[in-house]
């Protein structure tokens, strides 16, 4: 993704991105006319999809993907992440950041977010246990988008 004027780059943190996610945003790409940066670990296969993505293979280490996630994002950036402390990076960096299932991260709730994190790490570490995720929706999807070309428009 090098050369020219450069643009709008959507960064998908791709470990924990459901295929639905990835394929509205790549869906959208014609529309928008913005660049698309995956990255994940070692443990998935993304074939790049046209001149217009690219794919960034990290090692297996717990963070690996998150970092090269908030190394590569730059200031008006869309990010699509579910992890909190990432959003937080990176919106601090000027980008947007945006859940899978379509929740827009802002800077002046992230931080709520993050003691939530925490709080939720404790009691999982004294032995508790914390509900996960619930499984993905048409809703979701619908609100994903939503959400996506809101980013993408501001």
């Amino acid at each position: 993704m090098s050369g020219g004027t450069p643009r709008r780059t959507v960064v998908i943190d791709a470990d924990a991105c459901p295929r639905g996610a990835v394929e509205t945003v790549r869906r959208l790409q014609p529309g928008f006319g913005y660049q698309v940066l995956t990255v994940a670990s070692v443990n998935h296969v993304i074939e790049p999809w046209g001149p217009w993505h690219e794919h960034v293979v990290v090692d297996a280490g717990p963070q690996a993907a998150d970092l090269a996630v908030a190394n590569a994002a730059r200031a008006g950036d869309v990010v699509v992440t579910q992890d909190w402390g990432l959003a937080a990076l990176v919106l601090a960096k000027g980008c947007r950041a945006v859940s899978p299932g379509g929740y827009t991260f802002r800077p002046e709730t992230v931080d709520l977010l993050l003691e939530e994190r925490h709080v939720k790490a404790k009691v999982r570490r004294a032995g508790g246990r914390t509900r996960g995720p619930r499984a993905r929706s048409r809703e979701d999807e619908e609100r994903f988008e939503k959400a996506l070309r809101a980013a993408l428009r501001a």
